[in-house]
């Protein structure tokens, strides 16, 4: 007859894999999706038209010449401002994202997946600060100023993250 230990031992290796088949990881487990494309789709709409204003003002500094500043407060502020931007577009970017998540949608989940290229724009502006920067006797080292992108985006997204729908407001059927 076998020891007691060992039919324990058995029954554990028997469990462990019936009880891990029946979870899943975090990674695995899916956001809800539980309201219609009509509900969802104003929400992106708003993230997306705000990331389309800020593509063009970027493609604005892009095309045109350095501006040239009096003093270096003047192209600080000038910088920083610009640098505000491109956290706001990539908080507006990643929203329209968490926003479309909450339906199963592909159109709207598609149209907030579209404006993701226009992170790049970002790119090419921060090449051109650099340029302009140096036009203006500063620089900067764009590794800093991305790190401050990346740690400026949640706070940002945070605050322009529309409010949720009232719940108290909806009406009872």
């Amino acid at each position: 007859m076998p020891s007691r230990s060992l039919v324990v031992i058995g029954a554990l290796l028997l469990a462990v894999p019936a009880f891990a088949a029946g979870t899943r990881s975090a990674a695995e487990v899916q956001p809800r999706v539980d309201k219609s494309a009509a509900e969802v789709r104003p929400r992106v709409d708003h993230h997306l038209k705000q990331v389309e204003d800020l593509s063009q003002h970027f493609e604005s500094v892009i095309s045109h010449p350095c501006p040239h500043f009096g003093s270096p407060g003047g192209w600080q502020a000038y910088f920083d401002g610009e640098v505000d931007r491109v956290v706001l577009l990539w908080a507006h970017v990643e929203q329209a994202w968490l926003e479309a998540k909450q339906t199963g949608d592909d159109e709207v989940r598609r149209a907030a997946k579209a404006p993701r290229k226009h992170l790049e724009d970002a790119r090419v502006l921060l090449d051109k600060l650099q340029t302009c920067a140096a036009d203006n006797g500063a620089s900067f080292s764009q590794g800093t100023v991305w790190r401050k992108i990346e740690r400026e985006v949640p706070k940002r997204q945070a605050q322009i993250a529309l409010p949720q729908p009232d719940a108290a407001a909806a009406p009872r059927q």
